[in-house]
């Protein structure tokens, strides 16, 4: 069917460009649906891509299929109004159908949780509207090509404006909307731009009334997801947030009450970070962390230089501020909004110097070294694999004075052999000889303290005697009844072969299995009816 925006190839060009960049914004636009719920882990970007690609495989298939038996481009460009609509709704309904089927799954998987949970969102939400744009490529082919001696070109020039189309795609969502404006609407953004498209080429056929009213009935429909899917709220059951945003690199919402300030990066893994109002100790792994002071001479030096490699909101710096006269500290965080947000909500001592630089680039980049280096870049099983080898620990280890201590926070406790704090304790064993561990009290948490000085537990002792404050001193006497040398095994990780994710989820099954027990024995024996009265 001849259609007079079609004699102009650089129409079909556009559509082909368009349509690449979709998938793109589309993708890195489920990676920040998802991470709130589901991690950013490379587990969670490999459902992203396999999804996309069984749905651009399936619709390359069916568009070339019926752009062969019925090549009217009217049905392209309805599909591709289609997937317009079905884009701007995911902001609407996106995150209630990930909360569903999450709820439903959790009481039928016993294992891998989170990566069936995570195809079965990324199937349900993302599949259809990629298989109908997958269908463009072999409908333009076919609209575009008008004979054998130019079809090398013009497929070329297709497959040109795609490629294109995804390099834009993959840039502008990272590094200009969804900072600038959040998931939300950069969904609503691209699905737009899908609409405009659509809307020039049936207008620009006159006449076409039906045609013109499918258009101004998906306008209506884009109207009203920009009304209700604007809201960027990951968290829509919890109110009275501080703050909620998005930068390059995390979702984050911070909170408060009277007592504390926390900062969150994701929304089913818990806290990141505590600040606490009345100036005393956490109850958190922070204050185990402090250990790692004395058992590196904190009361014996004139100054204590002290390293941290995920500064987060700052929370141990400022512990170590408030409770030490001469701590010198530097803080490094990937995330500069992370920083933005120490600095406004958190009270980040301004004395305490923060880079905005990936941990390990950092000690590759400089010479200086430390009496501690805190190693706190864990965050659920987002574990970068480059900060847990045995590369990365010898690296540390360089960056330590003689008798430096490096201090780790591992936020998962495994119970099977071969969990993933086995691997990181053993791994670490191998740049450090001198190993000790504690296990923070009413958490997952446990804090790793490592050095080459085979004195320094005496040291630690000896520095704890010296402390002059009476609560922070009992914190010291109740770690160090608790604290246990480390005995390594034969599991080792490195730059090659670091498989923290797959160890992490272990752990995270593990972790959801037992918090949802409770309420998998009420469904077994009453079904849904009795969860929702254990809940009255």
């Amino acid at each position: 069917m001849e259609r007079r925006i079609l004699k102009n190839k650089w129409y079909l060009y556009l559509t082909e460009f368009f349509a690449g960049m979709s998938v793109m914004a589309v993708e890195l636009g489920a990676s920040r649906l998802l991470a709130p719920y589901f991690s950013s882990s490379q587990i969670v970007w490999t459902i992203i891509i396999g999804t996309i690609m069984i749905a651009m495989a399936l619709g390359n298939l069916y568009g070339g299929k019926k752009a062969d038996k019925d090549p009217n481009p009217d049905k392209l460009y309805g599909r591709i109004l289609i997937a317009a609509i079905w884009i701007a709704a995911i902001p609407v309904v996106g995150k209630y159908l990930i909360i569903g089927i999450s709820g439903l799954l959790i009481f039928a998987v016993n294992s891998n949780f989170l990566v069936i949970a995570g195809f079965v969102a990324c199937m349900i939400i993302f599949v259809f509207p990629l298989f109908l744009l997958g269908t463009v490529t072999p409908s333009l082919v076919k609209f575009t090509v008008d004979s054998l001696d130019d079809s090398g070109s013009i497929v070329g020039k297709l497959n040109a404006s795609n490629t294109i189309g995804s390099i834009i795609g993959t840039f502008v969502p990272t590094f200009i909307s969804i900072p600038a404006v959040g998931t939300s609407v950069s969904f609503l953004i691209f699905a737009g731009i899908l609409l405009l498209l659509c809307a020039v080429y049936f207008v620009s056929n006159a006449g076409n009334f039906f045609k013109a009213g499918k258009v101004s009935v998906s306008l209506i429909l884009f109207l009203i997801c920009c009304i209700l899917g604007h809201d960027n709220s990951f968290a829509f059951w919890q109110s009275n947030l501080t703050y909620e945003g998005e930068s390059i690199y995390n979702y984050l919402q911070v909170y408060e009450d009277d007592k504390n300030v926390v900062l969150s990066t994701n929304v089913l893994f818990g806290v990141q970070s505590v600040y606490r109002k009345e100036k005393g100790l956490t109850g958190m792994y922070y204050d185990y962390a402090m250990a790692a002071p004395f058992m590196a001479g904190v009361h014996e030096k004139p100054q204590l230089d002290i390293l941290i490699l995920g500064n987060g909101t700052g929370t141990f710096a400022t512990q170590c501020m408030r409770y030490f006269d001469n701590p010198n500290i530097e803080g490094v965080e990937i995330d500069e909004k992370i920083t933005e947000l120490a600095e406004q909500y958190f009270e980040l001592p301004k004395s305490v110097h923060v880079t905005c630089y990936d941990g390990r680039a950092y000690l590759n980049a400089i010479d200086r070294k430390y009496d501690v280096i805190m190693v706190d870049a864990y965050q659920d099983i987002t574990i970068p694999f480059q900060m847990s080898s045995v590369e990365f620990f010898e690296l540390v280890r360089a960056h330590l004075t003689d008798d430096g201590v490096m201090v780790v926070n591992m936020n998962m406790r495994g119970k099977e052999e071969g969990n993933i704090n086995q691997y990181l304790a053993d791994t670490i064993s191998h740049a450090f000889s001198e190993i000790y561990t504690v296990d923070v009290q009413s958490s997952t948490n446990r804090e790793l303290f490592a050095s080459n000085n085979p004195k320094m537990k005496e040291r630690f002792a000896s520095n704890v005697a010296q402390e002059t404050n009476d609560e922070l001193s009992q914190m010291m006497q109740m770690l160090s009844e608790n604290l246990s040398a480390y005995h390594p095994g034969n599991y080792c990780m490195t730059d090659d072969r670091a498989p923290v994710e797959l160890l992490g989820m272990k752990v995270i099954d593990d972790l959801i299995m037992d918090e949802v027990a409770y309420y998998r024995r009420i469904y077994e024996e009453g079904g849904l009816s009795a969860i929702f009265d254990s809940f009255l």
